[in-house]
């Protein structure tokens, strides 16, 4: 098994970004895989979605389905190179939050560090406003702080459960690329 690297944060926080810029400084030495879009192949396949931002709508059980068989796919990929999954540690569903790896996934991936990229929170609504291609649920400051005092709590959770270590980057407005070098820091 090939060293799995999970990269999380509050939506808006920057972490797809950062990892584009990576990824062209590192090439192939990892694979980086959108945990989501696993995910919403799997739906999409039992047209249970027609995209990403329904998924979080379906019941929460069958939302741990589609987890676990995403878990298996990106589990299989870790065989034959180093893997770093864009994901979320909690999932704002109607019910409240969901977690983003679960126990079960967390045994499957067996992640080697756990990733949290955070940024102010008017820095994250000003983000979320800027991108036109998703359909995000409006959070206020508070919401927003709230999710990412409990990412960081339920990220030591994760780590507790698997022995990976956890790091925090902050992601400030202007700062991409020391966001970048600090990620890169642990890859290289």
């Amino acid at each position: 098994m090939k060293k799995i690297i999970v990269v999380t944060g509050t939506p808006g926080a920057g972490k797809t970004t950062i990892l584009k810029k990576v990824i062209e400084r590192i090439g192939n030495k990892y694979k980086i895989v959108n945990y989501g879009d696993v995910m919403l192949e799997i739906a999409k396949n039992k047209n249970l979605v027609k995209n990403r931002d329904e998924i979080r709508k379906l019941d929460t059980n069958i939302q741990r389905e589609i987890q676990k068989e995403a878990a298996r796919k990106i589990s299989e990929m870790a065989r034959d190179s180093n893997v770093i999954v864009d994901t979320h540690c909690l999932i704002k569903t109607p019910e409240g939050y969901l977690p983003g790896l679960p126990v079960w996934v967390l045994e499957e991936l067996k992640p080697n560090v756990i990733v949290l990229i955070e940024a102010d929170p008017d820095e994250i609504i000003r983000r979320r406003q800027k991108d036109k291609t998703r359909y995000r649920d409006v959070e206020n400051e508070k919401e927003l702080k709230i999710h990412q005092e409990m990412n960081r709590a339920i990220a030591t959770a994760y780590a507790m459960i698997t022995g990976a270590t956890v790091k925090i980057i902050e992601n400030h407005d202007g700062k991409l690329e020391e966001a970048v070098q600090e990620l890169l820091k642990l890859l290289i």
